[in-house]
């Protein structure tokens, strides 16, 4: 189909989340629709607070194929789901369903779109040390992948030590690995000399409050040979530049969206994505974003 054109037998996908104005979502998977040749049309929907479990069911009325989810309902989703990915059951937190005979199927793209991302870039996560600055829904994922994917110790920093001793907790509970180390954020300087994987996993530099890291100290990024911020706006953070700095990589978010993204195509039309579609794909959106 050429692009726009809409028939009868168009399937419908979409994001639903409070806001939306701002998403990619629809520039990746429109894009990948007119790549592959499928004839689907993604959407953004704007659903009020306490109403994501409406927002599902109407999908399913509509014969809607799939949807992401954005914040705030990654969790409030999984109670409509039919069932749940295992790692989206352990993360506790779903942005991709799945239309099955039965009901929708919830998983987490964002962490294997992560995981994903890290390997295109020649970075891994097996038998690594890894660094991870925030505990929060974000931080509290990639605890479950780092875990899941075989890192060897993941420091994890947070304002709140007790938060992050809490994420250990359940990550020890439900994977059966002791491999997280609770710390506070100016802890820092207890982690062992060495260079390694650091992911900032906070909202700290997130635009437009660009010029904020953190952790400042410019002591800590001697400890990061490669940093991931997982915010793709600003391209490049404070945290991207101390990293740089003190003589690390720096990476961005955008290439996690990308791939979370064709993940979740490649599950609603049961096709493959080529590594060229994908790198199309993200340089369409560092076009657009300025990136």
């Amino acid at each position: 189909m050429a692009a726009g054109d809409i028939d009868g037998k168009t399937r419908v996908c979409g994001l639903i989340g409070n806001p939306v104005e701002h998403t990619l979502s629809p520039d990746i998977h429109n894009t990948l629709a007119r790549f592959c040749g499928v004839n689907l049309a993604y959407v953004p929907f704007y659903v009020e607070k306490g109403l994501a479990g409406d927002a599902v069911r109407g999908a399913w009325a509509l014969n809607i194929l799939g949807l992401n989810v954005t914040v705030p309902y990654k969790s409030e989703v999984i109670p409509f789901c039919s069932k749940i990915d295992p790692l989206a059951e352990k993360i506790g937190a779903v942005n991709t369903l799945v239309r099955t005979d039965g009901g929708f199927l919830g998983y987490n793209t964002d962490m294997t779109g992560l995981y994903r991302a890290m390997q295109e870039d020649g970075v891994r996560l097996e038998g690594e040390e890894v660094i991870l600055l925030g505990a929060g829904g974000v931080g509290r994922a990639v605890a479950f992948l780092c875990a899941m994917k075989g890192a060897k110790r993941v420091y994890l920093l947070n304002r709140s030590e007790q938060k992050a001793a809490a994420v250990a907790g359940e990550v020890r509970k439900k994977t059966g690995r002791d491999c997280i180390c609770a710390m506070k954020l100016e802890d820092w300087k207890r982690i062992p000399k060495g260079r390694r994987l650091t992911i900032q996993a906070t909202s700290v530099g997130l635009y437009p409050d660009c010029g904020r890291a953190v952790i400042e100290e410019k002591a800590f990024y001697e400890k990061v040979k490669t940093g991931y911020d997982l915010i793709y706006q600003p391209a490049r953070t404070r945290f991207m530049q101390l990293v740089e700095e003190a003589g690390g990589n720096a990476y961005n978010g955008l290439k996690m969206l990308v791939w979370q993204g064709v993940e979740a195509f490649e599950l609603w039309n049961s096709v493959c994505v080529g590594r060229d579609q994908a790198e199309k794909i993200y340089q369409l959106l560092q076009e657009k974003t300025g990136i």
